[in-house]
C-alpha cells in the first residue's frame, strides 16, 4: 500500500496543484518526510528560472509580481510565486498584503500563488 507521501507526489507530478500546496506544508514544517520529497521532486526543477524581488513596503514589488506574471502567461508559461511575508510581531502570522494585489491571477490554472510568514526567520 503506498504512503500518503508517494500519493502527494504522483498528484502532484499530474499537476495536480492542491498536493504541490500539501508538499510545500511538509516543507516549510521540516516534516519527516521534507528530505524524500525533495529528492523525488528535484529532477523536474531543471526548466525554472527563479527571479527574487525584495524591497521596502510600499516599494511596489507584489505590483510588479502582479506585471511579471501576465507577461508570463501571456508568452504561454506557468508560474509560481512563493510570497515569503515578514511575520507580525504582535500576532505571528503574515502580513499577507501581496495576495491582494495578485487578484486577477486567482482562477488561473496556470498560476500558483502561494503565500507564506517567515516565523522570525531573517534568511
Amino acid at each position: 500500500m503506498r504512503d500518503i507521501f508517494h500519493e502527494l507526489v504522483s498528484k502532484f507530478k499530474q499537476g495536480n496543484i492542491r498536493s504541490l500546496a500539501r508538499l510545500i506544508s511538509i516543507i516549510e514544517d521540516e516534516g519527516k518526510d521534507k528530505n524524500r520529497i525533495l529528492k523525488d521532486i528535484f529532477f523536474m526543477t531543471g526548466n525554472a528560472y527563479i527571479i527574487g524581488i525584495t524591497g521596502a513596503p510600499g516599494a511596489g514589488k507584489s505590483t510588479l509580481v502582479d506585471r511579471i506574471i501576465a507577461k508570463l502567461r501571456k508568452t504561454g508559461d506557468s508560474v509560481g510565486v512563493l510570497a515569503i511575508d515578514p511575520t507580525s510581531p504582535f500576532t505571528g502570522g503574515a502580513l499577507l498584503g501581496d495576495r491582494i494585489r495578485m487578484q486577477d491571477h486567482f482562477l488561473d490554472d496556470r498560476v500558483f500563488i502561494r503565500s507564506m510568514g517567515t516565523r522570525g526567520s531573517l534568511g
